[in-house]
């Protein structure tokens, strides 16, 4: 990974790596939450950068920024072309090697990353971006979209680790959550 995670980002804008999952399955109220933050990631002019799918939450996400005008990189891996059916329309299409290519290409064209839920390889995100936050590889916020708990078993682990004495309570911090969209963009915002 870089220095920073915008250090070779080829645009000039904002951009917002979101983490979330492909699954079909996820519950109506998800994907809701999905649209909304891709809305409003364009509605505060700033480019979406994301897993490259038009399936599960990654596809809402994609077509609420879309349809709010903004500007929206995918990145997705060529065996993962078929399973998560790249989303074509994006109004970039980046495609990869592997899944280690593509969240290095994630990180690296992102200022910013939120999640929202998502399966194991949204947590693999996660954790990957954390710990590079830990190591001082990058200063880029991390803000978990979380308005049903969906994460509190996340938070609860990290906690675990600090009060074993495995991970310093700073390295906890970083994790923000938060409860609603509007209060996700503000994160990013401040940070």
């Amino acid at each position: 990974m870089s220095s920073t995670a915008a250090s070779s980002r080829p645009s000039d804008r904002f951009a917002v790596c979101v983490f979330a999952a492909s699954a079909e399955s996820v519950a109506p109220a998800y994907r809701v939450l999905a649209r909304e933050l891709g809305g409003a990631i364009a509605a505060a002019g700033w480019e979406l950068v994301y897993g490259g799918g038009r399936v599960g939450l990654m596809g809402e996400m994609a077509v609420g920024a879309l349809q709010a005008g903004g500007h929206v990189t995918g990145i997705i891996p060529h065996q993962l072309n078929s399973a998560e059916r790249a989303f074509t329309d994006v109004t970039d299409l980046v495609l990869v090697d592997s899944l280690g290519e593509r969240k290095l290409q994630m990180v690296q064209r992102s200022d910013a990353f939120a999640v929202l839920p998502g399966g194991i390889g949204t947590l693999d995100e996660i954790t990957d971006v954390l710990t590079t936050r830990h190591l001082g590889l990058h200063a880029a916020p991390l803000v978990l979209v979380d308005p049903d708990d969906f994460w509190a078993p996340f938070g609860a682990l990290l906690d675990h680790m600090v009060a074993a004495d495995v991970m310093p309570a700073a390295t906890a911090r970083l994790v923000v959550r938060a409860t609603t969209v509007p209060d996700a963009i503000a994160a990013l915002r401040d940070s």
